[in-house]
């Protein structure tokens, strides 16, 4: 099989020794534009082709990105030999992350990996190292549906008012699953430190070490896949539907972030003389103000789907509150926020990031927001002290209630284009678009209720 890249004989040795502890296949996965790791899956014998770029793709259309154009030319998946690893659930396969490249060397405009990469390039530039942990849920269901046709949370016991968040029952009757999740991200290292049942029925957040951002983001591929593939095993189905329920709590996918001195390894979110007296630089303040100051283009990449602004409300439809951010507002431990300077760690927390999600194309954009914050050193002003979930809308900027409000602000931010190829930016956008006319063409049964009889 051609290769762009010529074979290597430690990759033949490495191939051996996998082969040894009883692994059979191995696949390279790039990340579509829904956050899922795509691949075709070799035998191990040929590992060292694979690597060597042996595997093509026509990726426009997958994974709902672009349209499929059967003339153009294919690209190579070049994996990431740093990620290489066996997979704990499944021992036959090993997962790498990889990036998608014409030749096998010039990056493909629309991979998600690839971009972020060319954004800490950047930051790399300026001296710095970004580092990202990710605080993500998600919901797990039987599958099937009770008597009125509503999905099934995992554990009976969870079915709880107002809310099972950190309910240790709920959390029990889910150890089947969450058990084996916790030795899957043990054995892959992730630094596992807590695991919750969250505040709705059937959800679950897992916290584990933060890392340099490339890492991470590659950890989060994994752990969707590994997510489901364990859940179903157990007889059950893992979604990151933002929310799947209408009643129940979206699943964010918090991003805490910081920047170190590249040679030092300092963290620059410190500053014991912070003049508010809470201990952050003005490095850390400078970063916040850039983030605030693109909130809406990031939205669609950080709440990328129609669903995601079902989270984005301030109440719940029982009148509760949401606990997820509508205002372009930052504070300090203030959890109402889209910003939060938690007073635990230092790192900005982005509490508006949700579970669908693309890590990659998310930090990019979030991380060329705050350098240019540094750059220009931008002020984000006063802290927000109360909640903002009555605020009238005059109090900071509105983030975007729907997603085609969030793809006109993405279009318009020149910022976007700094970030994004040209090809992206386009396509990206349409994609969005024709996501949002589907779901507005929909008549839907809130429809019915609200108008059939009554008008």
């Amino acid at each position: 099989m051609d290769t762009v890249h010529a074979l290597q004989d430690d990759h033949a040795a490495l191939a051996a020794e996998l082969a040894g502890q009883g692994v059979k296949y191995a696949t390279g996965g790039w990340i579509d534009v829904n956050g899922r790791s795509k691949s075709k899956v070799v035998p191990i014998d040929h590992l060292p082709n694979l690597l060597a770029g042996s595997e093509r793709y026509t990726p426009r259309g997958m994974g709902d990105l672009g349209r499929m154009n059967p003339y153009e030319d294919e690209v190579v998946a070049m994996p990431d030999l740093a990620t290489l690893t066996v997979l704990p659930w499944d021992r036959r396969f090993v997962w790498m992350a990889a990036d998608m490249a014409y030749g096998g060397t010039e990056p493909f405009a629309l991979c998600p990996r690839s971009t972020l990469k060319r954004q800490l390039a950047k930051a790399a530039d300026a001296g710095f190292v970004a580092n990202l942990g990710i605080e993500t849920e998600f919901y797990v269901f039987r599958p099937v549906e009770d008597e009125n046709g509503e999905l099934v949370p995992i554990a009976a016991s969870s079915l709880m008012k107002p809310t099972p968040a950190y309910d240790l029952e709920s959390t029990f009757d889910s150890m089947p699953f969450l058990d084996r999740m916790v030795d899957a991200m043990s054995e892959l290292g992730f630094g596992v430190y807590s695991f919750d049942h969250e505040g709705g029925d059937g959800q679950y957040e897992f916290d584990f070490g933060y890392a340099p951002a490339l890492e991470t983001a590659d950890r989060i591929s994994l752990f969707r896949i590994m997510t489901r593939q364990i859940a179903k095993q157990c007889g059950l189905m893992a979604t990151f539907m933002p929310k799947p329920v209408t009643g129940g709590w979206g699943s964010g996918h918090h991003y805490n972030m910081s920047l170190e001195n590249a040679e030092t390894g300092e963290n620059l979110f410190r500053d014991a003389d912070d003049p508010a007296g809470k201990g952050w630089s003005k490095t850390a303040y400078s970063f916040t103000a850039g983030i605030l100051r693109h909130a809406p283009a990031l939205a669609a990449v950080a709440t990328p789907t129609v669903n995601s602004y079902k989270r984005l409300a301030p109440r719940l439809a029982d009148g509760s509150i949401s606990w997820a951010p509508t205002f372009a507002a930052y504070g300090h431990n203030n959890r109402s926020c889209l910003l939060r300077m938690p007073a635990n760690r230092p790192a900005v927390e982005n509490r508006g990031v949700d579970s669908a999600a693309n890590t990659y194309l998310a930090f990019a954009l979030m991380l060329a927001a705050g350098l240019e914050g540094i750059e220009l050193g931008l002020d984000p002003g006063d802290p927000v002290e109360g909640a903002t979930y009555d605020w009238s809308g005059s109090e900071a900027p509105r983030l975007p209630r729907t997603l085609l409000e969030a793809v006109e602000a993405f279009e318009a931010d020149p910022l976007v284009h700094d970030v994004f190829a040209p090809q992206f930016v386009t396509e990206y956008a349409d994609m969005k678009r024709r996501e949002w006319d589907d779901f507005h063409a929909e008549v839907t049964p809130w429809e019915r209720r609200r108008y059939l009889r009554d008008l």
